[in-house]
C-alpha cells in the first residue's frame, strides 16, 4: 500500500514543535519566577538600630530604650567602666541580688520584671559599696551593651 502525503499533513510538525516549545518556556518561565518570589521573601529585611540613653545619678546607673526594636534582657551582657576603669564586679542582667549591686534593680534588669525592654522603658541599677571604682561627681562613666558578642551601644555620660 502505497500512501501519498499531501501537504496538509506534513505542515502539523512545526506546528507541533512551536506548540511544545511555548509550553516549555511558560513552565520554565514559572519555576523562575515562584523561586525569584520565593528568595525575595526571605530576605531578612534590615533592623532599626537600637538607640539608648544613659543617666548617672550618684551609684545608679539608668540606660532607657529610646529607638529601635524590644530587646530581650537575657541575650543582653552589659559591661560598666568608670574613668577608663571596668568595674570589679559586672553585672548579669537580669537580677534581683548580685555582688557588687544594691538589690533591686528596675524594670527589665529586675527578674521578677518582663524580660522584654520595650522603647521608652528604663532600666537601672546601682553599684553597691563592694563594688569599686566608685562613681564620683565628674567621672566619666561608660556602658557598653552587647547582645551575645554583637556590641549594640556604648554609651557615655559624666556623673553630676
Amino acid at each position: 500500500m502505497i500512501r501519498n502525503f499531501s501537504s496538509a499533513t506534513r505542515g502539523v510538525t512545526p506546528v507541533v514543535g512551536v506548540v511544545v516549545l511555548v509550553g516549555i518556556v511558560v513552565v520554565l518561565a514559572s519555576v523562575v519566577g515562584t523561586a525569584a518570589l520565593g528568595m525575595a521573601a526571605s530576605t531578612p529585611s534590615p533592623s532599626q538600630p537600637t538607640a539608648l540613653s544613659l543617666d548617672v545619678n550618684g551609684q545608679s546607673i539608668s540606660l532607657t530604650n529610646e529607638a529601635g526594636p524590644a530587646l530581650d534582657v537575657h541575650m543582653l551582657r552589659l559591661t560598666i567602666s568608670v574613668d577608663g576603669t571596668p568595674i570589679r564586679f559586672q553585672p548579669a542582667v537580669p537580677f534581683f541580688s548580685a555582688r557588687g549591686f544594691a538589690p533591686g534593680p528596675t524594670g527589665p534588669f529586675n527578674s521578677a520584671s518582663d524580660s522584654t525592654w520595650s522603647v521608652g522603658e528604663t532600666a537601672s541599677l546601682e553599684l553597691a559599696g563592694t563594688n569599686s571604682p566608685r562613681i564620683e561627681s565628674g567621672s566619666e562613666v561608660v556602658v557598653r551593651v552587647y547582645r551575645g558578642e554583637m556590641r549594640i551601644a556604648s554609651l557615655r555620660a559624666i556623673a553630676g
